[in-house]
């Protein structure tokens, strides 16, 4: 018996990614949580991240800037602002990223936005994590 269904990684410019699954693992605001086949329906929002997808034909990685996920009827979609596969990131883009966010929180400036920064910080390094993955 087939135990797969259907993920789709949306992006406001493409689909990122559609494919049977066998298993996702993704970052919901409350925790990691996974998802096989037969799961029960429910909406959740997700945060900064690791998607680590399994199917028949492996394991592969995304990395995510949040946004929502939706499971229901061997469906699972996942609408996000940003998603990079772990072969598609470029770690000196990623690397000057973290820099400059790490030079921006270090200067301490009146009128630094601390939350904007620290996002920005969290992204980079999430993005150098996934790309870290095999």
């Amino acid at each position: 018996m087939d135990k797969t269904y259907l993920l789709e990684i949306v992006t406001p410019v493409k689909i990122e990614y559609r494919d049977q699954v066998i298993h996702v693992k993704a970052p919901g605001v409350a925790g990691y949580f996974g998802v096989l086949h037969n799961h029960a329906p429910f909406l959740t929002a997700l945060k900064v991240g690791v998607i680590e997808v399994k199917s028949k034909s492996g394991v592969r990685f995304f990395a995510t800037s949040g946004g929502f996920c939706e499971v229901m009827e061997n469906q699972m979609r996942i609408l996000v602002e940003t998603c990079e596969a772990a072969d598609q990131i470029d770690i000196e883009r990623a690397k000057a990223s973290r820099d400059r966010a790490l030079a921006r929180l270090k200067e301490k400036a009146e009128d630094l936005d601390y939350t904007r920064a620290e996002a920005s910080l969290a992204r980079a390094l999430n993005r150098l994590e996934v790309a870290d993955r095999p």
